[in-house]
């Protein structure tokens, strides 16, 4: 369980904008400086999405440490945003018992909104689980089931829907569970003897229990189990159980060697199930962290990962790491650890080396420095006031050689204040108006040599009094009753710590006597009179100096006369001064009941409190007691908590057994208190060195002196390599567990061990990646480790599809726990069937191991034109000779115009060996080519089209759209009022456009200026300025083009203004 909020973060992630396609960072920064171990991190999105395995294309994890400051800086960066990022984020960051966490938002701008991908393509599972959760949200709310069969969901899909579930439920063997999934979908007949059958499939993650049910109709029918067709027997880990007529089968801690078909017997009938066991992924728990060291150190770069034994790769820089006949890398492997050593560092290892698992990597820098760069000029502190000028100087012994300054561990940069130099050997820092923010710490690094120089810059602050006194009047009074307490406590401040100095008058006070008491502390001056009386009165100056300056204060003291009291006189004798004893209370930090320990007087100072609870702070304190009665308490003590040895180890058993060592394993103890484990401590005896004693019919362990610790010191693992044994001894161990309060009741061993090595059978376990057909690319490299068990050492051979290996081709090493067989550069003949044997005297074992090499395949032959019509073309071509050893999946289809010889894809990815290319532009010439795809990319050549192919459309019979002038609407005849404007207007229309003339008594007057033509949209009008009685008569409107003419005419009366 988490525990609450501590603050850990320094700097905390803050909610960002981004636009689609760009980048945004997201930073965390810790602290580190309080922390026992190093902190651990997680990113999510929404609730539950841990980012941790998303990482790819579009997210990245970083993680940086800073040395000098104690930092780590943790960052997500987000890579070409998409609409679907958008959202709430959280990051949480835990180390032991403490925990913090932040939330978020991320709002992605200029897009629309991202719908999940219903078909398996490319987008489907890199960030975008929004359609995934929906889909889980609505599955949870029809079923409340914690967990999905997915083999229930896998026969109820269909075909077209398989590699979306397994996207969805992490199915990395999506190809064997089909083979198995098309046995399970026969139907089976109906059975006498089961009442009901095991189910098609189960399955359970790695270490959990799995319990396989069956019902009989007879009760007392015995049934048989097998595994992969050989008979189960009874041990630790397979329990058979029989209650009426069902039959059981449990399956505890399962492993990978579980995967496979359980196989129910009765009789003559049977029923069978596949149990398939979920690996989780390793992970990377510890990282990898940058290094400096001179040429010719030894480099050990660690990492811890999650799971034991597991199987790490080594890169630098990109490339693998392999062990090679120089040994130049060595691998070694701890339980969790992996170390990669360079046992003599030289330039050339200078590089990123990075650490890589299924679930996981890390990375670091390694920097090797060539020689010893020598200091001719160290940086020395500086002490400095305020507005002066600071100069840090160095000088080395290279010229070449840059640096990098550092204050308090932060890079430092160049600006208005800071000007960083370096001419020739020498390097300057120069910080000009100093203030009191540029006092720490000041490194300069050299590049590329694993040392720096420090010094330390002070910052000279004036004193100053900050005179805030409780009780002072206006004129600085400050009142105290005669016998009580002065106290004067005055705030001061100044770098240096600046010197006090304390004057009544001209007088300067010091502790002569015992009433006056100067004290001086961080931040304060405190004056102190026990029992102040007149004589005390008057003004008092405090004095602060230091090397910037000095201020001063007064402050006036009255001190008024108290009433008289008449006295009290007690009568004690000698007996009354006696000392009982002490008197003890208790009570929870929480709360604010004492509770009293003892009721009668305890004469003894030490004292042990019982019946506490474990894990809960407690307060203590203690009041004096003599005849006249109880002193005032002490101060509350500080808290503590109580605390218990935990519980012994359990489950201490053999795990390994040889001629001179023992290896040993336990689990942890059940109860482990609210005190951290320290560790465990591991002894062993000669049998002989224990008995048993019985007192009050209880029979108890005795152990003698004789138990020889293993090894100094407390481990934290449980498991144990003890080795210098003596051989053929009979040996008895122990395991106890320590935290604060002392160790543990001790386990044993529940019998005597002799020291002997004991044969073992071969037998080789084939990694799960590895019993399907390995496939990989041409030049690429193969490193196949095979782990096996066999006491003693097996004889190893190879053979590839019976015969033996090409050692020129191939290489095989092998160790006493694996044999690794390796080709640095593959190619096509290396694919083939590959037999590994294992031998000890007349026992074998064998296993085999299938590996396919792929190539790029060639191009496709004879693309030839089909068919032609309107905008489309149809092509059709053949598969290519050669597949490159594998399916071809698709084919690429462009297209590009004989003009430009600009290529365009049409089809990405096309199955069929025929397709149609549309949108093609009439009148222009086309070339086409094809690439054919397989799983290793495009082939290197493509197939072109035999010839351009020029589209000719077909010629049609030009139209005569001319027609001859004819009047749509007449000239009408009109009678006018003299001296008013008059107009005649009419339409005609005519192919091409008629030339129209006007005419008056068949005389022509288009240049008349007296009158004015408007011809608009085949509306002709004639106006006529203020006619008179010589304009009346007969007007016409001629229309003439290459077709015809056409003539309208009308009569026009001019009557007079007046009659």
């Amino acid at each position: 369980m988490k525990t609450d909020l501590t603050g850990l973060f320094t700097e905390k992630p803050q909610s960002g904008e981004v636009t689609v396609g760009e980048n945004i960072n997201f930073v965390a920064k810790v602290n580190a400086a309080s922390l026992l171990k190093k902190p651990t991190i997680k990113w999510f999105k929404g609730k539950w999405m841990d980012l941790a395995s998303k990482s790819g294309k579009n997210l990245q994890l970083k993680e940086l440490y800073d040395r000098n400051s104690k930092v780590y800086t943790f960052e997500m960066q987000i890579i070409a945003a998409k609409p679907s990022f958008a959202g709430a984020y959280r990051c949480e960051v835990s180390s032991r018992d403490k925990f913090d966490s932040c939330n978020f938002d991320l709002t992605v701008h200029g897009g629309c909104p991202h719908t999940h991908s219903m078909d398996g393509s490319e987008e489907a599972g890199e960030l975008d689980f929004s359609a995934l959760l929906k889909k889980s949200a609505s599955k949870s709310q029809v079923k409340n089931e914690p967990d999905e069969d997915v083999w229930e969901i896998l026969q109820k899909a269909p075909a077209s829907e398989y590699e979306k579930i397994a996207f969805q439920y992490g199915i990395t063997d999506l190809r064997g569970m089909l083979k198995r999934l098309k046995k399970m979908k026969k139907e089976e007949k109906k059975s006498e003897v089961f009442l009901k059958k095991l189910d098609p499939a189960y399955q359970v993650e790695k270490g959990h229990k799995m319990k396989l049910c069956i019902d009989v109709a007879n009760e007392d029918v015995d049934v048989k189990w097998l595994k992969n067709g050989q008979e189960i027997q009874s041990t630790g880990r397979y329990i058979f159980e029989s209650v009426g007529n069902k039959r059981y089968l449990t399956i505890n801690h399962c492993s990978l060697s579980d995967d496979a078909t359980y196989t129910c017997v009765v009789g003559d009938e049977k029923c069978t199930t596949e149990l398939f066991v979920k690996e989780p992924p390793v992970t990377i728990t510890s990282h990898l962290e940058d290094q400096m060291v001179m040429k010719g150190e030894r480099v050990e770069l660690e990492c811890e990962v999650s799971e034991e034994g597991a199987t790490v790769k080594w890169e630098k820089d990109g490339v693998e790491l392999t062990r090679d006949e120089s040994f130049k890398y060595r691998f070694k492997k701890d339980g969790r650890k992996h170390v990669l050593i360079i046992n003599e560092a030289t330039k050339e290892d200078c590089g990123h080396y990075t650490v890589k698992t299924n679930g996981g990597e890390s990375m670091s820098e390694l920097m090797v420095s060539e020689k010893e760069l020598e200091v001719y000029q160290n940086i020395a502190d500086l002490t400095v006031k305020a507005k002066d000028e600071a100069v840090f100087k160095c000088e080395v012994s290279d010229e070449t050689v840059k640096g990098i300054w550092y204050k308090n561990g932060v890079e430092v940069k160049a600006d208005a204040r800071t000007n960083i130099t370096h001419i020739g050997r020498i390097h300057k820092l120069t910080i000009d108006d100093v203030k009191p923010e540029d006092q720490g710490d000041y490194t300069f690094v050299p590049e590329g040599y694993a040392f720096n120089l420090s010094a330390k810059l002070n910052f000279l602050d004036p004193p100053k009094i900050h005179l805030d006194c409780m009780g002072h009047t206006a004129d600085s009074t400050i009142m105290v009753v005669a016998g009580n307490k002065l106290r004067l406590d005055v705030p001061i401040t100044g770098d240096p710590a600046p010197t006090v100095v304390w004057t009544k008058g001209e007088k300067v006070l010091t502790e002569g006597d015992g009433r006056l008491h100067v004290e001086s502390t961080k931040g304060h001056c405190i004056f102190t009179i026990e029992g102040a009386d007149k004589q005390d009165e008057g003004l008092y100056s405090v004095i602060v100096r230091n090397p910037a300056g000095e201020d001063k204060a007064d402050i006036n003291v009255k001190v008024p006369l108290r009433c008289h009291q008449p006295p009290v006189m007690y009568i004690v004798t000698m007996f009354d001064f006696f000392f009982p004893g002490y008197v003890l209370e208790r009570k929870k930090k929480k709360s604010y009941r004492w509770m009293r320990l003892n009721f009668d007087p305890y004469t003894d100072t030490t004292y042990e409190a019982k019946r506490m609870i474990e894990g809960v702070e407690y307060e203590m304190r203690v009041y004096a007691v003599n005849a006249i009665g109880m002193s005032c308490h002490s101060a509350a003590s500080q808290p503590f908590i109580p605390v218990a040895p935990t519980s012994e180890p359990v489950g201490l058993c053999v795990d390994d057994i040889s001629d001179t060592t023992i290896s040993l394993k336990w689990r942890t103890p059940e109860h482990l208190g609210s005190s951290e484990l320290d560790g465990y401590g591991v002894e062993y005896c000669k049998e002989g060195c224990e008995y048993y004693k019985e007192e009050d019919g209880i029979k108890a362990v005795e152990y003698t002196d004789e138990w020889v610790p293993a090894f100094e010191g407390l481990t934290e693992r449980t498991s144990v390599i003890i080795r210098d044994l003596p051989t053929g001894e009979k040996m008895q161990f122990r395991v106890r567990a320590y935290n604060m309060a002392g160790p543990s009741a001790p386990t044993s061993l529940a019998q005597a061990v002799t020291i002997r090595e004991i044969m073992q059978k071969p037998k080789i376990w084939i990694p799960r990646n590895l019993r399907q057909t390995l496939i990989k690319k041409v030049e690429e490299t193969i490193n196949l480790v095979i782990p096996f068990q066999g006491k003693p050492r097996p004889v190893i051979t190879w053979s590839k599809d019976g015969e033996y290996l090409n050692p020129k081709q191939v290489s095989v090493r092998n160790s006493d726990t694996d044999t690794i067989l390796f080709i640095r550069k593959s190619e096509r003949k290396d694919s083939g069937k590959y037999e590994v044997k294992l031998q000890i005297e007349n026992v074998e074992d064998t296993a085999s191991i299938s590996i396919q090499i792929v190539d790029l395949p060639g191009s496709p032959e004879k693309l030839k034109i089909m068919d032609v019509w309107g905008f489309n073309v149809a092509l059709e071509w053949k598969p290519p000779k050669d597949n490159g050893n594998c399916e071809i999946t698709g084919y690429m289809v462009q297209k590009a115009d004989k003009k430009t010889m600009e290529w365009y894809t049409v089809y990405e990815l096309y199955r069929r060996t025929n397709c149609v290319v549309a949108d093609l532009i009439m009148g222009n010439e086309y070339i086409f080519r094809i690439y054919a795809v397989n799983m290793v990319g495009l082939s290197l050549e493509p197939c072109f089209s035999a010839d351009g192919f020029e589209y000719k459309p077909p010629t049609y019979k030009e139209h005569d759209f001319s027609e001859a002038p004819k009047f749509t609407h007449p000239l009408v005849s009109r009678s006018v009022i003299a001296g008013y404007n008059a107009t005649l207007s009419c339409s005609v229309r005519g192919i091409p456009k008629p030339k129209v003339t006007w005419y008056k008594n068949k005389m022509d007057i288009s240049n008349e200026a007296k009158y004015r033509m408007f011809s608009k949209q085949g509306v002709l009008t004639l106006e006529i300025r203020k006619p008179c009685s010589f304009d009346g008569g007969v007007y016409m409107c001629k229309a003439v083009n290459a077709s015809g003419e056409d003539v309208v005419e009308c009569k026009l009366e001019i009557r007079r203004k007046y009659p």
